[in-house]
């Protein structure tokens, strides 16, 4: 399964985790993984295009993007994101969880 971990402070997104395997068919085959792998990258690629300084990220054990900036366009970008991977979420709920904690 396929885990995302949102930390939010005062309701903005400041990290994401992105770690583990669908399992919805074999590795090269699983359109899970590649639908969240290419939502992840295209937003990340484009958030960076836009501004390099808007998010950080480490892939190590999954993928850890901390979000730098909560200006207009970034946000909008990793709220993006965060809609879609819930909507695959919604359609694979054995494949894709979603959990998000707050840091108030």
């Amino acid at each position: 399964m396929i885990k995302v971990k949102l930390t939010k402070e005062h309701g903005i997104i400041k990290n994401i985790i992105v770690k583990g395997h669908a399992l919805y068919d074999d590795f090269g085959k699983d359109i899970v993984c590649a639908a969240v792998s290419s939502t992840v990258i295209t937003s990340v690629n484009a958030s960076l295009l836009i501004d390099e300084n808007s998010l950080s990220y480490e892939d190590k054990n999954g993928l850890n993007i901390k979000v730098l900036k909560s200006d207009e366009v970034t946000t909008k970008i990793i709220n993006n994101m965060i809609f879609n991977l819930k909507e695959l979420e919604k359609a694979y709920p054995k494949n894709i969880q979603i959990k998000e904690e707050n840091n108030e």
